[in-house]
């Protein structure tokens, strides 16, 4: 049995389980050890893999398993991984894991909603080891459609309205995706061969250019969408405000990397001749996502939405750095991809915790919470200063790598994009340093608060998960650097063998 079909397996099998419980306490507890067990498997991939590349394995896809699905259309279950997707299923483990002990109280319906979220992650966890373009939007798919029913059933606020834009936004990038993949589909064997859609081989063919040029905003903003490109972002933030907390956690901290690579894997890697011709265009919204974004959280008094605003500029950064087609600034998208989403998550894990206790999670009504839980208050300010790019945590390693690989661009276009997106980094400390200091420092201003209890075992566990995993990208990045180059070398020989550089 191939290892990349146990992270199908493993959710599946945590499902069934989880359907043969009678109550929260059963349900939590089998859904732990699921997800534990799943955590587990995504660090022995990595050990495996590192394993294979220091044993001399140069092929660009490792644990590759297919077999046939569909033969009249040549669809198959093509799965296999490179350090890339590596990467991004040890993120998605870890938040996935976080998110079930942030969850540990859910007290309605808890077997319905640890198997929405469970189904949700097994749809991530089957797009990122795809590589049959058809097996990738089946599972797209399903990452997709329950979050509808996490935020309309478990939300708070304006759950319908939120889950419903949410869900005609991200069907609208679908629809859009569908029509880039079947186009790929059917230029996928020009000589005469038998269609396909298998990445790999696909990118041994050349489309031709006028089908790129056609094909691939269809499929950039497609995958863009779920990335919250400017202007289609607008689903994110009342997403992210409405949703439960540990859909919160999966939405920014894994849900929306989906589109960041795809955008990388399917548009540019297939279609390099129309990405270099096009990028001008997309590095201008992406860096308006970047600094809108930044300057949008300034502005929230909500706690959840500060943070949902934060996550469409470093999200924006993801697809600005993946749009310079470099090795440098690809290598600084996906480090970026997997502190945002460490980040994020350990976000609106404490936002979460915090709202529980104070039942509000308007800034102006809170102060001087650190007085009265400090374990929570301290894991706060790591993740401020961790998202604000403190050296020593991910957010530092990821920044810095994009802005130097957006430099190695010499022409005043691609200089003046990367000052405008480099300024982000003050607006980001802005609203960080403000809300840490109304939200923890100074008096209190509810005597309620001044019994608020401390973080439960259960929450120390999903946020101490997180920051180890921050601060462990942040202190040793050279492993997940050099993992990730591997992967990216291939792919930016790709991109730096056409000719074509578009308008700038």
């Amino acid at each position: 049995m191939n290892i990349l079909n146990f992270f199908i397996i493993i959710p599946l099998l945590t499902v069934g389980g989880i359907l043969l419980t009678k109550d929260l306490k059963q349900s939590r507890l089998v859904s732990a050890i699921g997800m534990g067990a799943q955590l587990i498997l995504a660090f022995v991939l990595v050990y495996l893999y590192l394993s294979e590349r220091s044993a001399g394995n140069t092929e660009p896809m490792l644990f590759m398993f297919d077999v046939v699905w569909f033969p009249s259309l040549n669809i198959h279950y093509a799965i296999g991984v490179d350090g890339i997707s590596v990467a991004m299923i040890a993120l998605t483990g870890l938040v996935v894991f976080a998110g079930i002990f942030a969850s540990w109280k859910m007290e309605y319906l808890p077997r319905e909603f640890f198997i929405s979220l469970i189904i949700l992650a097994t749809g991530v966890f089957g797009f990122f080891i795809s590589i049959d373009l058809f097996t990738m939007f089946l599972f797209y798919e399903l990452a997709v459609i329950p979050m509808y029913i996490l935020i309309g059933i478990w939300g708070s606020g304006p759950k319908e309205y939120s889950a419903m834009k949410l869900t005609l936004m991200l069907m609208a990038g679908s629809a859009l995706l569908l029509v880039g993949l079947l186009g790929i589909y059917f230029f996928s064997a020009p000589d005469g061969n038998p269609l396909t859609f298998n990445i790999m081989e696909i990118s041994k063919v050349v489309i031709p250019i006028e089908i790129q040029r056609f094909l691939f905003p269809f499929t950039f903003i497609g995958f863009g969408i779920l990335g919250a490109l400017f202007p289609f972002h607008t689903w994110s933030p009342d997403g992210h405000a409405s949703a439960p907390t540990a859909v919160s956690m999966l939405h920014a901290g894994v849900l929306m990397k989906l589109g960041g690579y795809g955008a990388f894997r399917v548009a540019i890697f297939l279609m390099p001749e129309a990405a270099h011709e096009q990028a001008w265009i997309f590095l201008i919204l992406t860096s308006i996502s970047v600094v809108y974004g930044a300057f949008s959280a300034i502005v929230q008094k909500d706690l959840k939405y500060i943070n949902a605003y934060s996550s469409v500029s470093h999200c924006g950064l993801v697809l600005f750095a993946v749009l310079m087609m470099n090795q440098t600034a690809m290598n600084g998208a996906i480090i970026q991809m997997i502190s945002h989403g460490l980040m994020t998550a350990l976000f609106f894990a404490l936002i979460g915790m915090i709202y529980g206790r104070t039942h509000t999670r308007m800034i102006n009504e809170m102060g001087g919470l650190m007085k009265v839980i400090p374990f929570l208050g301290v894991v706060y300010v790591i993740a401020g200063l961790a998202s604000l790019g403190l050296p020593g945590f991910s957010g530092f390693v990821a920044e810095m790598t994009i802005f130097v690989g957006a430099f190695q661009h010499v022409d005043v276009f691609h200089r003046v994009i990367t000052i405008i997106a480099a300024s982000s980094i003050v607006i980001t400390a802005v609203y960080i340093l403000r809300v840490v200091g109304i939200l923890l420092l100074g008096p209190i201003k509810n005597d309620h608060f001044l019994h608020l209890d401390d973080a439960k075992w259960y929450e120390r566990i999903s946020t101490i998960t997180l920051v180890l995993a921050i601060t462990a990208i942040g202190t040793a990045p050279w492993w997940l650097s050099n993992m990730i180059n591997y992967s990216l070398a291939p792919i930016v020989e790709r991109l730096s063998a056409i000719q074509i550089t578009g308008l700038f």
